[in-house]
């Protein structure tokens, strides 16, 4: 009996492992800018807090969460009548590098 492909077989094993990591850092990163963005977010009647919400496509390797309200851009970057009250901004600049050194840990 002879094996053939074997080491191919290594190699797409070890993606696939490679990948469900890249899914992990994916999911963990999308919750936690979440639960900041949530954090950050200022409370009026606490609907715009309550609508942030994550979703996950491209089989879990693509992560998105936004506030699902009207008014959300006119909190995060203000008018001509009321100041900026960013809460997505400082949230993504946070989480962000927090993502890129996960990504670099699973790399090496």
């Amino acid at each position: 009996m002879k094996i053939t492909g074997a080491d191919a077989l290594k190699k797409k094993l070890r993606q696939n492992a490679t990948l469900s990591d890249v899914k992990h850092i994916v999911k963990s990163n999308t919750v936690n800018m979440n639960s900041k963005m949530q954090k950050l977010a200022p409370v009026d009647t606490g609907n715009m807090k309550r609508s942030i919400t994550s979703e996950f496509t491209d089989g879990g390797l693509t992560g998105t969460t936004q506030p699902h309200t009207d008014y959300a851009g006119y909190v995060e970057y203000g008018t001509r009548f009321q100041e900026e009250q960013p809460f997505v901004r400082p949230a993504f600049e946070e989480q962000k590098k927090v993502f890129i050194n996960d990504l670099n840990r699973i790399m090496k």
